[in-house]
């Protein structure tokens, strides 16, 4: 199965462009949701969401809607006597498990987090309290870039995350990789000239792709889509709603996406 999002769903600046003026923020999700099967909510990184939220959030999407929840930063960027920020983050997510509407946690980990036999026993670690939940991991140092690191991801059953941004030495290739059942890309845009300067944060993200850049990954998602049971696509070029667009285009070049 191909699931087609974005990469969050509340952005104000996404009024006019996408929602309608009249349409309340309470009735964000439930708009969104009648086009898109999943949601990336990325949120929880900055505070753990509760179990309520979630339920509440769970409530206004159809049957089958998917979420992926991004781990807290707690979690991946300080990573120091955390155990029970991994027992308050799992137990938010029971209501989306329980309803059939959780897809994965996304583990996006700083440009700090090199490749080093400590690191790698913190992955071990994550994965045993993480369970048997399923897990993306997204790293940004290119060290990680070899078989081993992919034979580990394996073997820990944690999922690869794959990108697309600015082509900067620094930043990692539009390498895909399954690594696991669950497969995950996500697009951030390919704006160079502000991905390192900039006022706003969402200046990095403002960025719309061509048809042909989108098309250049056409063989490695369906490819990825073979091998995993669940493919997870997300347009995170958020800035006044272009992510919507990529969204869509992306669904329309891919056969079954949802």
């Amino acid at each position: 199965m191909i699931y087609v999002g974005t990469s969050g769903f509340s952005y104000d600046d996404w009024v006019g462009p996408y929602y309608p003026q009249e349409l309340k923020k309470t009735e964000w999700l439930s708009f969104y949701a009648r086009e898109f099967s999943t949601l990336e909510l990325n949120s929880s990184f900055y505070s753990i969401p509760t179990a309520f939220s979630l339920e509440r959030m769970a409530q206004k999407t159809p049957d089958g809607f998917q979420f992926t929840i991004k781990a807290n930063q707690d979690m991946t960027h300080k990573r120091d006597d955390n155990q029970s920020v991994f027992v308050q983050f799992i137990a938010a997510l029971k209501p989306l498990i329980e309803q059939g509407k959780f897809g994965c946690v996304l583990a996006q980990f700083p440009t700090s987090f090199h490749n080093t036999p400590e690191n790698l026993d913190y992955l071990k670690l994550f994965r045993e309290r993480m369970g048997d939940l399923p897990v993306v991991i997204e790293v940004r140092s290119r060290d990680w870039l070899d078989d081993a690191t992919f034979n580990f991801l394996r073997r820990q059953q944690f999922g690869f995350c794959c990108v697309d941004e600015p082509r900067f030495s620094s930043l990692m290739p539009p390498i895909a990789e399954a690594t696991s059942d669950v497969a995950y890309v996500r697009f951030h845009g390919r704006n160079a000239k502000k991905w390192w300067t900039h006022k706003e944060a969402w200046e990095r993200y403002d960025y719309t792709y061509t048809p042909e850049e989108l098309q250049e990954w056409l063989p490695k998602l369906q490819n990825l889509a073979d091998k995993s049971r669940r493919l997870f696509v997300f347009a995170n070029n958020h800035y006044r709603g272009q992510a919507i667009e990529t969204a869509r285009q992306l669904k329309l070049m891919l056969p079954g996406a949802g």
